[in-house]
């Protein structure tokens, strides 16, 4: 039976002891006990705690697989029903450990074998496999310029955070304007004659359209832009579906605005 380096178990205990994302202490507690790992030092950090068990439960044993129940036991997404926003960032963290080791969690809590990471670029491929189910859609160029290695080395949040940054910047490009956000939109978007209008608005409908999208650009700054402003430390988990999604929305705008016409003043 294959067993995890040293090095792979100080990376899962890490993940799984995190003192921001990891498990609690009576968390761990349970877990071993369920998995009969021997809680070699429940004094330790738990980081520290977890590698001591794994250690000598796969020393003892000559395998891991106890070490992969509790993985399994801990992943399973209905211990987090009354704190569903513990999982992702839990999953994300693991499997960037367990990559190594030629594993990971999938979003249903099941634990299965992946192509094994060898480097640390593994950034890269992500980068590589959202730019290419980007390409696929169509999304804008100006888009696909925020999937880059550097951004999703964290998460997928930088890149979408980025991108949507890049939407101000378009928006005061294309109207001079200096403002950013909300204030941005008002003044380049709204009243009876904007500084950008995406369609003729000779219509109850196009006007209503105008409206939207002045909307929508609001609330697109505001999920981003407000969140970082009032965090130290954005920890946003995302999945690259959501990331996909999210940058098609983005790549939307971007289209409008560049079709956008700066209706006449009279």
């Amino acid at each position: 039976m294959t067993c995890f380096t040293q090095a792979q178990l100080e990376a899962i205990a890490g993940a799984l002891g995190d003192s921001s994302d990891g498990l609690t202490g009576s968390e761990i507690a349970h877990l071993l006990a369920t998995c009969s790992i021997v809680d070699v030092d429940p004094t330790l950090t738990k980081r520290r705690r977890l590698y001591n068990a794994f250690a000598q439960e796969q020393n003892q044993r000559k395998d891991r697989t106890r070490i992969l129940g509790f993985i399994r036991h801990s992943m399973k997404p209905e211990r987090f029903v009354q704190f569903p926003e513990r999982f992702e960032p839990l999953r994300t963290h693991l499997n960037q450990a367990l990559a190594f080791a030629g594993l990971a969690v999938d979003a249903s809590g099941t634990l299965g074998a992946v192509e094994q990471a060898r480097t640390l670029s593994e950034a890269q491929r992500r980068a590589q496999e959202l730019r290419a189910d980007l390409t696929t859609r169509g999304v804008h160029p100006d888009v696909l310029r925020f999937c880059r290695e550097e951004l999703l080395a964290d998460n997928y949040f930088h890149a979408v955070l980025e991108a949507v940054k890049s939407v101000a910047d378009k928006l005061r490009v294309r109207t001079g304007l200096t403002d950013d956000g909300a204030p941005l939109v008002d003044r380049a978007l709204t009243g009876d004659l904007p500084m950008l209008a995406i369609n003729p608005l000779k219509t109850a409908s196009e006007k209503s359209e105008q409206k939207g999208f002045a909307n929508l650009l609001r609330g697109t700054f505001g999920m981003f832009r407000n969140t970082t402003a009032h965090e130290a430390r954005i920890n946003w988990p995302m999945t690259k579906d959501d990331a996909e999604d999210l940058l098609s929305l983005v790549s939307l705008i971007h289209r409008r605005l560049d079709a956008a016409q700066m209706p006449p003043r009279v």
